[in-house]
């Protein structure tokens, strides 16, 4: 099992995200759009530094939705290796076939 306060940590970051991500979209766009001047785009460039740095979607971590475990996480399952090959051995994963684990 994770740490608790790494798995509350990861759900802000994700509540963040979400709230923020129109803002950041509308600001992102002005950003690499090249007609915009340049003082312009300065400007822009300091109220998305001004945003959270945990409402960037890429300060998420994938983790196990049953563990909380961070690594060896498979996006399709959403599970950890290990929770995976247990679900997976007991048959509660439908369409999966054990093969030689």
């Amino acid at each position: 099992m994770a740490k608790k306060c790494m798995v509350k940590k990861e759900e802000k970051r994700q509540k963040l995200t979400k709230q923020y991500k129109a803002r950041r979209a509308k600001l992102k766009s002005i950003l690499m759009d090249k007609e915009t001047p340049m003082e312009e785009r300065f400007e822009v460039m300091a109220q998305m530094a001004k945003l959270p740095r945990n409402s960037s979607a890429v300060r998420q971590h994938n983790r196990c939705e049953l563990t909380g475990r961070p690594r060896a996480v498979y996006r399709k399952f959403k599970l950890c290796r290990i929770k995976l090959r247990e679900l997976a051995s007991s048959g509660q994963i439908p369409g999966m076939v054990k093969s030689s684990w």
